[in-house]
């Protein structure tokens, strides 16, 4: 199972540059669609994020944290339709769009906390975002990238070079990895479900303060 990582990590440097610009253009999409919001809109926003801060500080029904499965099957379900659409050739384009509106959702979640809140957004989007994301993100990326490798070898082998080579290898390598990272996506969701709700309730007191000195 190293083999293929090594493989990608050596042989597609160009992609993962490639890749990883995409979900960077797709955060800052993200932050500037916080400032192309109207002010009624940042208003329904700001009482919307206070409820919710209430909420983690009560315990309330409205913040509910999702179980362990729940979150590992939202990660797992990205992971696969992004192995899908590897497999065939017209899924291309669909693995570059999931990369760019993975960056769009951090970069508009981290630039609405930051807007509302400053500094303390800044401090809450570290412990609710950030932690599993840092492990979460390269998972996605490593596959996309091997995704993308494995249209790209059919498209080359099969259509441009007319060649009928075996796909069997270049499937199970392409496939062994993409577990590789649904295991780190199931580690990683561990973490997400017992560890980040206390740490955003260790630092939610400080966003309700700031509402109400708003």
């Amino acid at each position: 199972m190293l083999q293929p990582i090594r493989h990608t990590l050596k042989d597609q440097t160009p992609l993962y540059v490639f890749v990883s610009v995409l979900f960077l253009m797709g955060v800052v999409f993200g932050a500037l669609m916080v400032n192309a919001l109207t002010l009624e809109q940042q208003q329904d926003l700001s009482r919307y994020l206070g409820n919710f801060f209430v909420s983690i500080q009560e315990g309330g029904e409205s913040f509910q944290p999702m179980t362990y499965w729940q979150v590992a099957s939202l990660h797992l379900k990205w992971l696969g339709l992004i192995w899908l659409l590897g497999l065939s050739v017209i899924g291309l384009p669909g693995i570059l769009i999931l990369d760019f509106l993975k960056g769009v959702l951090i970069g508009f979640t981290v630039g609405c906390l930051v807007g509302q809140f400053t500094w303390k957004g800044l401090l809450f989007a570290l412990v609710s975002v950030a932690p599993h994301n840092l492990f979460v993100i390269p998972a996605l990326l490593v596959s996309s990238v091997a995704a993308v490798g494995f249209s790209l070898g059919i498209i080359r082998n099969r259509v441009l070079l007319n060649r009928g080579g075996g796909v069997a290898k270049p499937f199970l390598s392409y496939t062994g990895l993409t577990l590789a990272m649904a295991a780190v996506l199931l580690a990683v969701a561990s973490f997400e479900t017992y560890v980040s709700p206390s740490m955003m309730a260790w630092v939610t007191p400080m966003l309700q303060q700031a509402l109400i000195g708003g």
